[in-house]
């Protein structure tokens, strides 16, 4: 091999050759990503980033680790189908670090989901007097250190027994009201046939004993139904199957139902601190284990700062690196008690990250999407500093990300587009930031596009008082919100924004919140459903083929029965994964061959629900199709296909689909949190746009935001802080945004001012 062969075969295992990648909406694309640098994906919402990072380069990498293990072994990961590309070359190991929630179990908290907590046991079990044990005896999830009442849970739970049962009933009759215990069902016929009670006789008429062995009759072996089985009472039954896991877990009907029958509080033999007498007793300097557990990070940093002890030297050490990582990157204000299921998706994000900065790999390849979600742009910075920390280790590190500012610091930069949907899923540039810059790309136009101060802002019509909030680390705040405004609520992540405005407004019965949790429903669910616009859909194409509406919805009369309506068939390989493949009868069209038959404008309703918001516009010109299709557009959503399913939903996109259907309603207060989370730099204007819009027709629009182009077009800010957790929590600033650049010395104000001089230059 000559010295140019072998030059170009080297440079060849310095990037990630994909070639010819399909996977969703990308156009055949091929293209070479550089290793060991910072690459940042662009585009508008759709474009196709999320296909080409995760659904292609990380899932094949996953695959193909995944490959390496036993078929035993396999049965326990998910399964990952081979993306839909031609070849991949020379991928590292990916890590993806995504905005998805913790887990929603109750042992899990941020000192357990980042080992914090594990060295700090350690610390206990060797400084703290007395000296009661190894680490073990300070964890709340082993038996030696539980608190004995709660099991290490810090809170003990109330059964309201009346919304057990109905006692005017039998069994017979459905005296049973707790979710799956239906008459003829497996629980119910443990609770029936265990020859304790009488199934025909009302509850009310009861015996004491009969009583007891119905709902609190302790578990014990019994040979029931004929097999040997275990007895348990309801209460004790419903306390193992649903709140031995964290009350988050689980479907919409048993939250619903644990949320109704059952009190939680604080365990009165711990106070909440999880664990027993003996490992409360430990001290180091007066504080116990859950003391410090209890600590704002930051304060915990500071606190162990203090302790110089050799025999804990090296561990002291990693520990004071993890907390200050985690301070340094906006996460101070947490607890390492606080649970993880109670974090949000950017706070979920920034944790896993920390956890990452920590290893000894190198040449791993991170993955994340939109870092920046939640982060004031104060947080932004030290968000960066972490980004190019991981690449300087040696990794690759790519970033699906809309932000200028983590735009700016990349090494490299891949553009899709140049639309959404069919017409996006082209790379429009690949290169560096000052070649996007001259690119002509619409990413490349918006970089440096600023929006302005308004000219004049509106006047208030009245105001919402919030008096002597004190709810999180909210210090007795008292404020005045004005309506027929648009108001926007900024301040550092943690500075108590969520809590004055979620936690004052959230319950009110004239505001509407608009927030980015997850739309309860099935896979069956898609935005046509969940918006309304099935309805005239199927009224239209009843109407022009003379048949029952019914026949048009996958839940209903249409459903192809192979699949049931889903276009996928989910087949169990007992210990081998299970796998979902497309419906061989329909082909994953959802419905019978007789539906797709009947069409209308010479599209079936499987054709018209695999359209785009875009192209459904130009179909339904009139009527109530075109106008809930509008409003989807208005929002940003016209990318969007009719029959996604809302689990592929972004929470970004959820928040914009809640919107489009509350934007029917006139004389409104909408409270919004980050509307700008997922959406490009020139979809931002858009959104102002329609913001304005919503304002000038009645409405009254309180935003909590970040983005400086959303803080410069509002009428008024409220700015809270100066800091996070315990550093927040005040008013710092309330009038408004000239007032604030021209005037304020907070944070934001800092921001903003920079921001708009860069309007300017």
């Amino acid at each position: 091999m000559d010295t140019n062969s072998q030059r170009n075969a080297a440079d060849s295992h310095d990037v990630i050759q994909v070639r010819g990648a399909r996977e969703n909406n990308l156009a055949d694309i091929s293209l070479d990503i550089p290793k060991r640098r910072l690459t940042v994906f662009t585009g508008v919402s759709g474009s196709g980033k999320s296909s080409l990072v995760f659904g292609t380069i990380a899932a094949e990498s996953q695959r193909l680790i995944n490959e390496t293990y036993t078929a035993f072994l396999q049965s326990f990961m998910p399964n990952i189908p081979r993306p839909d590309v031609d070849a991949l070359h020379n991928l590292s190991a990916a890590i993806v670090v995504d905005q998805e929630r913790m887990g929603a179990n109750a042992r899990s908290t941020v000192g357990t989901a980042t080992d914090a907590f594990t060295m700090l046991r350690i610390v206990f079990s060797r400084l703290g007097q007395p000296y009661i044990g190894h680490s073990g005896f300070f964890s709340f999830n082993l038996p030696d250190g539980m608190c004995p009442n709660c099991e290490g849970l810090g809170r003990v739970t109330t059964i309201d027994e009346d919304e057990l049962v109905d006692k005017d009933l039998s069994l017979n009759e459905g005296a049973v009201t707790v979710p799956n215990f239906q008459v003829g069902t497996w629980y119910w016929k443990g609770l029936a046939e265990s020859g304790y009670v009488d199934p025909d006789r009302k509850l009310r008429d009861y015996t004491e004993q009969q009583w007891f062995d119905l709902m609190h009759r302790p578990a014990e072996k019994r040979k029931m139904m004929g097999m040997n089985t275990t007895y348990e009472g309801l209460v004790v039954k419903v306390q193992r199957l649903f709140l031995s896991k964290d009350k988050e877990s689980g479907q919409a009907h048993i939250k619903s139902f644990v949320d109704r029958a059952v009190t939680f509080r604080s365990c009165p033999a711990c106070a909440g601190a999880r664990l027993n007498e003996a490992a409360l007793s430990s001290r180091i300097r007066g504080r116990n284990i859950a003391d410090c557990a209890s600590m704002q990070i930051s304060d915990l940093a500071a606190f162990l700062h203090e302790i110089d002890d050799p025999s804990v030297g090296p561990l002291m050490a990693n520990l004071r690196d993890l907390l200050d990582s985690l301070d340094g990157i906006g996460l101070g204000y947490l607890s390492l008690d606080r649970e993880s299921g109670t974090l949000s998706g950017g706070e979920a994000q920034r944790v896993k990250m920390v956890r990452h900065l920590g290893s000894s790999l190198t040449d791993v390849t991170y993955v994340f999407d939109e870092p920046t979600v939640g982060l004031h742009p104060h947080d932004i910075r030290r968000m960066n500093e972490l980004l190019q920390r991981l690449r300087d280790k040696g990794n690759t590190v790519l970033v699906v990300e809309h932000k200028p500012e983590t735009i700016e610091i990349a090494d490299h930069v891949v553009d899709l587009g140049p639309g959404a949907g069919s017409a996006g899923g082209r790379v429009c540039f690949a290169g560096d930031v000052v070649g996007l810059r001259g690119s002509g790309t619409l990413t490349g136009e918006h970089l440096d596009h600023r929006a302005g101060l308004r000219d004049q802002v509106r006047k208030p019509t009245g105001f919402l008082e919030i008096r002597g909030a004190t709810r999180h680390n909210l210090r007795d705040v008292d404020v005045d919100i004005p309506l027929g405004v648009l108001t926007v609520v900024t301040g550092v992540a943690g500075s108590g924004k969520s809590s004055l405005i979620h936690g004052s407004l959230g319950r009110r019965s004239d505001v509407i919140v608009v927030d980015q949790s997850a739309i309860r429903g099935s896979r069956r669910s898609n935005p046509a459903t969940y918006s309304g616009l099935l309805d005239p859909i199927r009224a239209a194409f009843a109407k022009a083929n003379g048949v029952k509406a019914a026949l048009f919805s996958a839940n209903s009369e249409g459903a192809c029965q192979n699949c049931k309506g889903i276009g996928l068939v989910y087949t169990d390989l007992a210990m081998m994964a299970g796998v979902a493949t497309v419906c061989e009868r329909c082909e994953g069209k959802r419905f019978t061959a007789e539906v797709l038959k009947h069409t209308l404008n010479g599209k079936n309703i499987s054709e018209v629900l695999a359209m785009p918001v875009t192209e459904a516009r130009e179909f339904f010109t009139k009527g109530q199709a075109r106008l809930i299709l509008n409003r989807l557009a208005d929002v940003g959503l016209g990318y969007l296909g009719l029959g996604q399913p809302l689990t592929t939903l972004s929470g970004g996109e959820r928040q914009r689909l809640k919107l489009a259907i509350h934007m029917a309603e006139k004389a409104c207060t909408y409270v919004l949190d980050e509307p700008t989370t997922g959406l490009h730099l020139a979809d931002v204007d858009q959104l102002l746009a329609l913001l304005d819009r919503l304002v000038d027709t009645g409405n009254s629009v309180i935003v909590i935001e970040h983005h400086q182009a959303v803080m410069a077009h509002a009428d008024w800010l409220i700015d809270l802080g100066p800091g996070a957790g315990h550093d927040g929590g005040r008013i710092v600033f309330a009038g408004t945004p000239a007032d604030l650049v021209a005037t304020a010395e907070t944070l934001t104000a800092q921001h903003l001012r920079e921001y708009l001089e860069k309007a300017v230059s």
